[in-house]
């Protein structure tokens, strides 16, 4: 498997909800920066992903215009999907926030993801105006502190 097919896999993996097989494709030190108020590792992030499907069922990245540079693949996203049911992200300080049933459709972002050993090791996401987390949770009518 190329890793564009990994990559893709990746993302069909978060897509489906499927956090068993969204993990087994990230090394154990998996690092994804960029459209999230700081850093997180690989299990923080499955976790991440896995509230925002449960919340937004029809999630979709969107993904398209696959690169690949060495071992890095650069695809640019555009996530949409509708608030159907609670969100809960107790790290961002939101205990049960009721769906909305509004639709999310953010800015398109480019994300850089490394993989070597058929693995994604590092997802680099850029920081987009009303894009990454907390893009989609201002969407939603929710206001996030600053630190």
């Amino acid at each position: 498997m190329g890793n564009i097919d990994i990559v893709k896999s990746v993302l069909a993996a978060f897509e489906s909800g499927d956090a068993k097989k969204a993990q087994s494709l990230l090394s154990d030190d998996m690092v994804f920066a960029g459209p999230v108020p700081e850093p997180v590792n690989g299990r923080e992030f499955v976790g991440l992903q896995s509230a925002l499907v449960a919340a937004i069922p029809d999630w979709k990245f969107n993904a398209g215009e696959y690169k690949e540079q060495g071992d890095k693949v650069l695809v640019k996203v555009h996530i949409s999907g509708t608030h159907s049911k609670p969100l809960t992200l107790p790290p961002m300080g939101i205990q049960s926030l009721p769906a909305t049933g509004k639709h999310v459709q953010l800015p398109y972002e480019n994300l850089t993801i490394t993989v070597k050993n058929g693995k994604a090791t590092r997802i680099d996401g850029e920081h987009v105006e009303g894009g990454g987390v907390p893009g989609l949770l201002a969407q939603l009518g929710v206001k996030i502190p600053k630190p």
